[in-house]
């Protein structure tokens, strides 16, 4: 944590002396701690202050690492008494997270403090956030090998008959008796029809013989997120069904292919894209290929068509294209990567070949 707050106070732009933090994600990135609450203020010269009340100040302050944790009880102003003593001119905040309510209370409330809404931060915070550390890529890992435990153990419990709503629930149960400490988001389980909806929800629906099944969920682990997606089928498949999945299932692997330092997050989209539009099913293809990962679940830079970003190492990112013929079904297959000078690591080890339960 000490690193990352004297990297960001060293990289803070000429004429902004210090930076107010306040969204969860990043507050969790600076200081190592989860909370619903708090408030982060570091200064270009290095100091750091964590205001944080009554409920984690304890936690907190055995947490510290490069930050004095302070005692929150009028925080506007705690922080005015703070920027004066630092003789603080400009204070930057995090315009793309902060609300213009939040923004007017604190205008309000720090009346004869400059508050900036500086792009320059923001962009240094999402490029610190995008590239993992050994750390953090080790809590993914964790999160990921849980989320295949489970995917083990729901391939031995689905039986035709079940719900979507059941076959979700013991996911989520499975993964919380075994170490997640919460779902990385609402996990899809969307079985027949349903699969052609791709963030589709879990319903009473129930599981028949030939269905396809899409599951697509994920763990958090010290804070860090895993993201996976697998389609399988209950009994046996149509020969449309068994043409889908493989085309799906060649444009991931077109796409990982692609995926190096150096490479165009566009260009790994377009891998993807042209396998499933060569094959005619280019318009049954919506979403972009894959998204970056790590405290949330969505982060950037995103395997699209208009991110054009540079794929570096350090980056985590998800490969996930699929298929959905509407009223019929859908299929997606979704792996994390790591990003690699020369390509890339496969992050995700459970079978991708198609699983008839």
């Amino acid at each position: 944590m000490e690193n990352r707050i004297q990297q960001l106070a060293a990289g803070l732009p000429d004429g902004i002396d210090g930076v107010l933090i306040t969204s969860e994600p990043n507050r969790q990135y600076f200081t190592g701690m989860h909370s619903s609450a708090g408030t982060v203020l570091v200064f270009k010269n290095g100091a750091a202050y964590f205001f944080i009340d009554s409920r984690y100040v304890e936690r907190a302050r055995q947490l510290a690492s490069g930050y004095e944790v302070i005692l929150q009880k009028e925080l506007y102003a705690q922080l005015a008494e703070k920027i004066r003593e630092h003789q603080a001119g400009k204070i930057a905040i995090e315009s793309e997270a902060v609300t213009v309510s939040e923004y007017m209370r604190m205008k309000n409330r720090l009346q004869g403090i400059h508050l900036v809404m500086e792009e320059r931060v923001n962009a240094q915070i999402r490029r610190m956030r995008m590239l993992k550390s050994a750390e953090e890529i080790a809590a993914i890992k964790a999160a990921q090998q849980l989320t295949e435990e489970a995917f083990a153990h729901i391939c031995g419990y689905i039986k035709a008959g079940m719900t979507d709503r059941q076959i979700a629930g013991e996911l989520l149960d499975y993964t919380y008796r075994h170490g997640s400490e919460r779902p990385a988001f609402d996990y899809i389980v969307v079985s027949g029809k349903h699969s052609s909806m791709p963030h589709g929800v879990p319903t009473d629906k129930i599981v028949e013989p030939g269905d396809f099944i899409t599951m697509d969920y994920g763990c958090v682990v010290d804070g860090y997120c895993s993201d996976m997606t697998r389609t399988v089928a209950v009994g046996q498949v149509s020969r449309e069904q068994e043409e889908i999945y493989q085309i799906v299932l060649q444009a991931q692997q077109a796409a990982i292919q692609a995926v190096h330092g150096g490479a165009r997050c566009a260009q790994v989209d377009q891998a993807a894209r042209d396998i499933i539009a060569g094959r005619g099913y280019g318009d049954c293809f919506g979403h972009s290929t894959g998204h970056s990962l790590g405290l949330e679940i969505h982060e950037l830079p995103t395997f699209s068509p208009r991110d054009f970003s540079v794929c570096e190492p350090g980056m985590v990112i998800t490969v996930e294209p699929g298929i959905y013929l509407e009223g019929k079904f859908g299929v997606r297959i979704e792996d994390m990567v790591l990003v690699t000078e020369a390509g890339c690591e496969n992050l995700t080890a459970a079978p991708k070949n198609l699983l008839c339960l």
